[in-house]
């Protein structure tokens, strides 16, 4: 059987990893062929895991994560052409631009099977109430026409069932995330050693990293707010690193001066600073290793992958309770949690870990076993190839 995976772009994030994975790892059981749009100038590509999995993902260059009628137009022909090509038994869409392109053009072409997976949604934080609402409708239309819908998480799917209705919850499959996580338990010391030399840190050096996109939905704000009261009242050694890059960069470097903090980029000068950019890492197990605490403050959030990285290095979290955060993380035993709009509580949690050692050795040990057992990729694949075969079991049945 045939399934073909669109996704929107390869940029460095978990739904790449998992296109990726999903790709290679369903085979030889099914023929799977992945297919693309491109990247923002912004963003860091992830092809490079796709290529060490010795895949050749098909790009098309009209498809770009925000709307273009006439580029989307092109994208959309285009997709047809591979779907008729191609001939698959399953389209399996991921995020919204591929989401809404590749089921229209699944629909077009009589697939006989569309899925989509919600790695998160759009349906508060991000737009204005008329354009979400806008896009609201259109997902309800793309539900109707689909399959399955695929949730990251149980949160999400009540989400999507009871709250935003874009589909009733017997359409909905949860199926969380998988990776593997190998990477972030092996030759910690010696990465740790790597990460902190390179960056001048010493060894009594407390380091906070928050890692993703900058972009307003990640909400830095919050966490250079909060960075601004701990350097205030800890008598610790604390640095902070902003792992990651996009196009709230300048507008974050302004919030920092104006909270009188200082930061330096590090890919031009190579000195100490309260707060360091490191631009996008491809190397997130060498961040975790070196780094003691790893924040996430964002308005919004589906399956966060670098809170189930941390984890998986032992690493304790403080983070903003939103989306399937909760999910992810065991509240008060591997994480922190607190509000979105609250500095003050953000600040206590990052405050509470930086002064106890010991609770940060404590809260880190719990994190490897949840979720390499919860978000294993061995796990994924088997649950996305027994609801493909589902699936098609009904569909057989129907005929």
């Amino acid at each position: 059987m045939k399934v073909l995976q669109i996704i929107n772009r390869l940029n460095l994030g978990g739904p790449a990893i998992i296109v990726a994975i999903l790709t290679k790892h369903l085979r030889p059981e099914f023929q799977t062929l992945l297919v693309s749009g491109m990247i923002d100038e912004t963003e860091e590509s992830s092809e490079f895991i796709a290529h060490e999995l010795g895949l050749e993902p098909v790009y098309i260059p009209e498809m770009y994560r925000d709307i273009n009628l006439f580029q989307d137009r092109k994208a959309y022909k285009k997709l047809k052409e591979i779907i008729r090509e191609f001939k698959p038994d399953i389209v399996h869409t991921h995020a919204a631009k591929a989401g809404t392109l590749g089921r229209l053009a699944a629909i077009n072409c009589k697939v006989p099977i569309i899925v989509h997976t919600f790695h998160g949604h759009v349906f508060h934080s991000y737009f204005s109430p008329l354009k979400t609402r806008m896009f609201l409708e259109i997902e309800k239309y793309l539900a109707s026409k689909s399959t399955r819908i695929i949730a990251i998480s149980e949160r999400q799917k009540k989400e999507l069932g009871l709250i935003y209705k874009v589909s009733s919850l017997d359409k909905i499959e949860v199926v969380p995330l998988g990776f593997n996580l190998n990477p972030f338990q092996e030759n910690q010391s010696e990465k740790r050693k790597k990460f902190r030399d390179h960056y001048l840190i010493d060894d009594d050096e407390i380091v906070i990293s928050i890692i993703g996109r900058l972009v307003p939905i990640k909400n830095h704000k919050l966490f250079i707010d909060a960075l601004k009261i701990i350097f205030q009242n800890t008598t610790k050694k604390v640095r902070a690193f902003i792992v990651g890059d996009g196009e709230e960069r300048t507008n974050i470097e302004n919030h920092i001066k104006s909270a009188g903090l200082d930061f330096v980029n590090f890919t031009r000068e190579k000195k100490k600073s309260q707060i360091t950019f490191t631009s996008w890492r491809k190397d997130i197990d060498v961040v975790n290793a070196g780094s003691d605490i790893i924040a996430l403050s964002s308005f919004n959030e589906g399956t966060p992958v670098s809170l189930i990285e941390a984890q998986a290095a032992n690493k304790p979290i403080v983070t903003t309770r939103v989306g399937g955060i909760t999910d992810v993380v065991i509240p008060e035993k591997t994480a922190l949690v607190s509000s979105k709009t609250s500095v003050t509580n953000f600040a206590r949690n990052l405050f509470i870990l930086i002064e106890d050692d010991e609770k940060r050795r404590e809260m880190g040990i719990h994190g490897h076993d949840f979720v390499c057992e919860k978000f294993s990729y061995s796990r994924l694949i088997k649950d996305t190839a027994e609801l493909y075969n589902k699936l098609l079991k009904e569909r057989s049945k129907s005929l």
